[in-house]
């Protein structure tokens, strides 16, 4: 099976002391956060069951964006790309971004495969730059 995503674990911060260098990144690289849902609120809200903190962060930068809707239309059902923190059971964080050339990749048209690579440069450059 191929990996849907590039991820970097990271020790010694918490998901809100990262999140911001998170954002800055990805606004270094042309994206904006447009959504943001908090797993653990939500699912101790809805379930009443608990999660260590993890956050979904979408995030789209509207050139590509405005790009890859004027190849194929109803790609919008794949946008914002999701970049997700997380914590994990040893206190360390999981910053995880979708890997857009897959995720595109399953639709077969071939005019996506050069901007979902270009995106998916951008979101990994994020992630070395954490």
């Amino acid at each position: 099976m191929m990996k849907y995503y590039n991820s970097k674990v990271i020790s010694g911060t918490t998901v809100a002391a990262i999140r911001p260098k998170v954002e800055e990144e990805l606004i270094k690289e042309g994206f904006g956060v447009l959504t943001e849902i908090d797993i653990q609120a939500t699912i101790k809200n809805k379930l009443d069951k608990d999660y260590l903190p993890h956050l979904i962060l979408g995030a789209c930068n509207p050139s590509y964006a405005d790009t890859v809707i004027s190849i194929e239309p109803t790609i919008s059902t794949m946008l914002p790309c999701n970049v997700t923190l997380r914590e994990l059971a040893n206190g360390d964080v999981e910053i995880a971004i979708i890997d857009p050339s897959v995720a595109m990749g399953t639709v077969g048209n071939v005019d996506l495969e050069i901007p979902a690579k270009e995106v998916q440069e951008k979101l990994i450059n994020v992630l070395n730059k954490i």
